[in-house]
């Protein structure tokens, strides 16, 4: 078994950077911070997540790790995997009771809960967001919110709203952030995005018209960049940083 155990935004590795592997946990259980437990048959082995209700310090073979910067320790397919953990944690941390009579929520699979009281089924909710890369002849439109905690400059994103498609959400983003229109818009791809439930789905885009003026709400800065004039990326983890370095190479 694979354990998949996380406090606080943390995940629990070993000291050499990987997820706990064994027949038995690599720390002490309890019976209420078990979540589920994942057969994953195509990868032949099963998964056990968990969350502490506190972290594991001082301990001579394991390390807690932010889950974003696990990216850069653990392969691709356990990194994929620990932010799937991570959703379900999240999931089960916000359905304990039914939203429709109140009841307890069990698990009813491995991904799923059904009330004890009225049989109402749940599953986890994905907030899909799209996240787009505007060009001008030689340039890129770059933009920071106040929300980022450091210095790097991303891409226009939002969430998708009710009723809208995917390239409707593009434009409706882009206006509204920038004031600019887009044309031409094109999939590029999609990142599952645990933080805390979220899939991004990335597009190009042409610019069409209007100038530029940033919705100070949302945004503190941003411009047209070329590709000799890059302000600081995003993290190399993020689908922002792929679509950036396909235009800038």
């Amino acid at each position: 078994m694979k354990y998949f155990i996380f406090c606080q935004g943390d995940i629990l590795l070993t000291k050499e950077g990987a997820v706990p592997f064994g027949n038995t946990a690599p720390v002490e259980l309890q019976p209420w911070e078990n979540v589920t437990t994942l057969s994953l048959p195509s990868l032949g082995v099963g998964a056990v997540v968990a969350s502490l209700s506190s972290p594991v310090t001082d301990h001579p073979d394991l390390q807690m790790v932010p889950l974003r910067k696990s990216f850069h320790i653990l392969s691709a397919e356990d990194y994929q995997l620990a932010g799937k953990c991570a959703e379900l944690v999240y999931f089960h941390q916000n359905s304990k009771f039914c939203g429709v009579c109140g009841g307890q929520m069990k698990w009813q699979t491995e991904i799923s809960k059904k009330c004890c009281e009225c049989g109402k089924e749940l599953w986890p909710s994905l907030a899909t967001a799209i996240i787009v890369r505007v060009t001008r002849d030689d340039k890129i439109l770059m933009v920071h919110a106040h929300t980022f905690r450091d210095r790097h400059y991303g891409l226009v994103a939002g969430f998708v709203e009710t009723g809208e498609t995917l390239e409707e959400c593009v434009q409706r983003e882009v206006w509204e952030e920038t004031h600019l229109r887009v044309t031409n818009i094109r999939y590029f791809a999609s990142q599952p995005w645990p933080y805390p439930s979220g899939l991004m789905v990335g597009f190009t885009a042409d610019y069409l018209s209007g100038e530029l003026q940033l919705q100070k709400a949302e945004l503190s800065d941003g411009g047209w960049f070329s590709r000799d004039n890059l302000p600081c990326l995003p993290d190399p983890s993020s689908i922002a940083y792929r679509l950036i370095m396909d235009w800038a190479k």
